[in-house]
């Protein structure tokens, strides 16, 4: 089963590219990343809710939701940062340089949430494999914006 988690992730990673792209247009329409983005989380939001309606899971008790971590609230707020970056720079740089920067921040920035456990995550250390593997990122991508 856990190679269905791997399949799900790659696809999840493969919509990516064209969730910047597409977003960027509705940008380039609207004229502002701003309404934009309002459009886009509206639009999640019913996304959201129609999958709520589909499968119809339990509502989440008073004490589930009083036991959530002040800081595990934030992610929505989070993740303006990196659909306004989307809106603004995705047709500008181009999908291979865009999405090359944004996996390797991600990638990078996990790294030193993973050596840190922080947000959650276990501990899994910073090792010189770990960081040469972050560097590669920061070379390949280097390639594909020279060339």
């Amino acid at each position: 089963m856990a190679w269905l988690s791997f399949v799900f992730a790659l696809l999840a990673g493969a919509a990516n590219p064209f969730q910047a792209g597409t977003n960027a247009q509705l940008n380039k329409q609207l004229v502002s990343p701003l309404w934009a983005g309002a459009v886009v989380y509206a639009t999640g939001l019913l996304g959201m809710l129609v999958l709520l309606a589909i499968v119809r899971p339990a509502l989440p008790t008073v004490s589930q939701a009083m036991a959530v971590k002040p800081w595990a609230w934030l992610g929505g707020v989070i993740s303006i940062a990196s659909t306004i970056a989307g809106l603004a720079l995705a047709q500008r740089l181009g999908a291979a340089v865009f999405m090359g920067l944004t996996v390797t921040a991600a990638l990078t920035c996990s790294v030193l949430l993973d050596n840190s456990a922080l947000v959650g995550f276990r501990s899994h250390a910073a090792t010189p494999e770990r960081v040469a593997g972050c560097l590669l990122m920061v070379a390949g991508v280097w390639l594909i914006a020279r060339f």
